[in-house]
């Protein structure tokens, strides 16, 4: 963890650096991204320098002890003694510290959260049970405050939605909101159901983190545009003013659709940053050796079979199968009270990085299946 931490500290001074440069301060994108980067690094630094010296006068202290000890001094010997008890429980509070940082560390977290919400199976219900899903998120992020931008969006024909696309701008976004990705399975009487019988539909959700400007540099070369005209209610202009617009990513075969404002300017803002994070997840997705679609690894087919999460209406019971988890208040959780749900999930997400951290603790085994020599 020490070394680790000594990394951490090099990369701060490396950070305080570049923020005084020129090129730095000329490139707007890359000083915001830099500036975020350095809070979150001087919380390390700085308990880093006072680690150093709560052990530089911890070593103090045991030299005066060991001298008052040759010299018979019994006061100064006490003296000694309290001090590297008490620096002794500082150090031991520091080191607790940074590990609950290295723990809580999570540059990707920090950034703000893209949905995609689809219908699965289920056929009119499993819209009308994809609509409720994008007013639960919603309502959660109106809840802390957070931003709401609809980036792309279909309606389904009776109702709910056929597909959405939005961003949740805010502080910790997608730290809080990543685990949402998958099955999302509904038991419940659909209001198109006469007779009264329960059906079972699902929808899919992939949440991803934004990528800014700094993270995917995308050559104009490489992206082929197109300006339609917009289709279905949206305004006055629709079908008038060709204000959709269709890019095409050319070296990945990636196409974003926006239709959702009523100006091409702002309709390519919005496909040029769903792009962005596209390309930058499928980056951070092949760095970890994962599949290059991260959105199907996310969400699966969205058959009934695949759920993290089933709904009950029933028995008014949410369960969470990936953690074993279920609560009893399903309305109050579709009205965005989801708190209780995320917590648990962020609660073993940090008992499965604490156990990794032990693990790091500890020596390799021989690797060539010959016992460790002994010394």
């Amino acid at each position: 963890m020490i070394e680790k931490l000594k990394e951490m500290v090099a990369r701060f001074q490396e950070v305080e650096r570049l923020l005084t440069t020129a090129e730095v301060f000329q490139n707007p994108p890359r000083m915001k991204a830099l500036s975020k980067e350095r809070a979150q690094l001087l919380k390390f630094s700085t308990r880093a320098e006072e680690l150093d010296k709560v052990r530089s006068d911890k070593e103090s202290a045991k030299a005066l002890l060991a001298e008052s000890k040759a010299k018979n001094d019994r006061d100064t010997q006490d003296m000694a003694a309290e001090e590297i008890t008490v620096l002794e429980k500082r150090e031991q509070t520091l080191l607790k510290e940074i590990e609950d940082l290295f723990l809580s560390e999570d540059k990707e977290g920090m950034r703000n959260a893209i949905f995609e919400i689809r219908p699965g199976v289920g056929g009119d219900e499993a819209k009308l049970w994809a609509g409720d899903l994008y007013r639960m998120y919603v309502r959660y992020a109106e809840r802390h405050g957070w931003k709401i931008d609809v980036m792309d969006q279909d309606e389904g024909e009776v109702g709910g939605i056929a597909r959405v696309t939005f961003k949740v701008e805010g502080e910790d976004a997608y730290k809080h909101l990543r685990n949402e990705s998958g099955t999302h399975r509904v038991q419940r009487v659909p209001a198109t159901e006469a007779q009264g019988r329960i059906h079972t539909s699902t929808a899919t959700v992939a949440v991803l983190p934004e990528a800014e400007e700094v993270d995917i540099q995308i050559a104009p070369q490489d992206l082929d545009e197109k300006f339609v005209r917009s289709q279905g209610p949206g305004g006055q202009n629709v079908n008038k003013v060709s204000s959709a617009v269709m890019l095409t990513h050319k070296p990945t075969g990636l196409q974003i659709f926006c239709q959702t404002e009523r100006s091409q300017h702002a309709n390519r803002e919005h496909a040029m940053t769903i792009l962005r994070t596209k390309l930058y997840e499928a980056e951070v997705a092949k760095r970890k050796n994962e599949r290059d679609e991260l959105r199907r690894t996310q969400i699966g087919t969205g058959e009934r079979a695949e759920k993290i999460r089933s709904y009950n209406f029933p028995q008014s019971r949410i369960t969470d199968h990936r953690v074993e988890f279920s609560v009893h208040n399903l309305e109050e959780v579709l009205d965005g009270s989801l708190d209780e749900l995320l917590g648990k999930l962020l609660e073993v997400e940090r008992e499965k990085k604490l156990k990794a951290l032990s693990l790091q603790k500890k020596p390799p085994p021989p690797t060539d299946g010959a016992a460790p020599e002994k010394k």
